[in-house]
């Protein structure tokens, strides 16, 4: 007997391999994933210029890191979440741009808007094209968080949320009917359900954090076990495998650290790294 439904995850056509070079932008919910990614020792970049919480901010921070690979040549992802978390945006009334950071100052200097589900996919896609450009071999995966904003009242929150996956589904649906579009090829975007996984599957505010608001620790783990399941390739599930023991091992506060057996288990640990940069030549630890 289920006491529960399971969201049924379509695979990518991609798989994301040992130390992929990644890049996720978005909300904070963004943030919880791609620690994950970087604690696993991914070569990801993760928000940075800060949360991005709306579509036309992801695009910012996409245009700003392209120009900088331009110039500097530094960063080129080959995987790239966008994590969707509002379509409401802060416009400065002086200049009319839209800003990614309020910085603090005073809230009548700026005049809140709500982008439709045109105008989100319209800058997602934009995004996309503009990583493309950069790298025709990017593969983007479109979430949209299941961080509620009790701000605007849990019925203007939903509105939110149900905008930006209406903006998600068109974008998916626009590159298979015309993979011309925005010059982005049917391949490139992927959509992966973490909104989904919380609100059908775990549906319970025991997955939420004491504001129950955000969720818990407990859930953003169990998205990773079905983002790893669903996009990871074999050998990017045995590296998780390998790494573990070591990762553990690094983070192991010793009781005596002078003890000749804390030295000797540091030292094992040490020549197991060595053995692991020799398999993975792009591992830095």
């Amino acid at each position: 007997m289920e006491f529960r439904t399971i969201v049924n995850i379509e695979k990518p056509d991609f798989e994301i391999m040992p130390m992929e070079k990644m890049l996720f932008v978005g909300s904070c919910f963004a943030d919880n994933i791609g620690r994950r990614f970087v604690d696993n020792k991914f070569n990801a970049i993760v928000n940075p210029y800060g949360v991005m919480y709306n579509p036309a901010s992801i695009l910012h921070t996409v245009e700003r890191l392209v120009k900088d690979d331009r110039e500097q040549g530094q960063f080129s992802p080959r995987v790239v979440f966008f994590t969707l978390g509002t379509n409401h945006i802060y416009r400065l009334k002086e200049t009319g741009e839209i800003v990614d950071n309020c910085q603090k100052r005073p809230a009548r200097l700026f005049q809140e808007e709500e982008l439709s589900v045109d105008q989100c996919a319209d800058y997602i896609m934009k995004a996309a094209s503009l990583l493309q450009t950069s790298n025709p071999d990017v593969r983007i995966v479109l979430t949209v968080s299941p961080i509620r904003y009790a701000k605007y009242g849990y019925h203007i929150s939903q509105l939110s949320k149900a905008t930006l996956l209406l903006a998600a589904h068109k974008c998916i649906t626009l590159t298979s009917h015309t993979p011309s579009a925005h010059n982005i090829s049917h391949s490139s975007l992927y959509y992966f359900p973490a909104y989904e996984i919380v609100n059908d599957e775990l549906r319970d505010y025991r997955f939420y954090r004491q504001d129950m608001i955000h969720p818990s620790d407990q859930a953003v783990g169990y998205i990773w076990e079905r983002l790893v399941e669903t996009c990871f390739s074999e050998s990017a599930r045995r590296w998780l495998s390998e790494w573990k023991p070591v990762n553990d091992a690094l983070n192991h506060r010793p009781f005596n650290p002078d003890s000749e057996e804390y030295k000797a288990f540091m030292k094992k640990t040490h020549n197991r790294i060595a053995e692991l940069k020799t398999l993975y030549p792009e591992l830095h630890v």
